[in-house]
């Protein structure tokens, strides 16, 4: 079984990242399986009457990355998502290439709790979004 890094093997300043570029299918399949249809994310002729003047995608589907993170890497399979706080900070349009990452901020060893800071940004640099995750890693697994 392929387990993440249990909090003994954590340690502040470890960092992970994740990129991805946000395609009109990525989109869909994120209305399809949610339900949200907002017509700012699936219907241009709408969008274009709006602020950001074209579709812009799911501010969730892009917090979606930071999860990726977290059950892949850092601290990787069998880590406990407990708490999000975002702050949605600019739009993700089709084709931008959106990299997540999380690090480590504050461990808290007697109640196995990791806080990590989380962001991501465009490929031009631009924070997208930004937040604080608290997770659960893994228990030490016996030997």
């Amino acid at each position: 079984m392929i387990t993440g890094k249990s909090i003994d093997q954590l340690k502040v300043g470890d960092s992970a990242s994740f990129a991805k570029t946000v395609s009109e299918s990525d989109i869909y399949l994120y209305a399809g399986i949610t339900g949200d249809f907002n017509p700012a994310h699936v219907n241009e002729t709408y969008a274009k009457g709006t602020f950001f003047k074209t579709r812009i995608a799911h501010g969730m589907l892009t917090a979606g990355f930071i999860s990726a993170i977290l059950a892949n890497q850092l601290p990787g399979p069998g880590t406990i998502y407990l708490k999000q706080e975002l702050s949605f900070i600019a739009p993700v349009h089709i084709g931008d290439t959106i990299t997540a990452g999380v690090e480590i901020i504050e461990l808290i060893a007697d109640k196995n709790r990791v806080r990590l800071k989380t962001t991501c940004n465009n490929q031009d640099g631009v924070v997208v979004l930004s937040g604080e995750a608290m997770v659960m890693p893994p228990k030490t697994q016996p030997k």
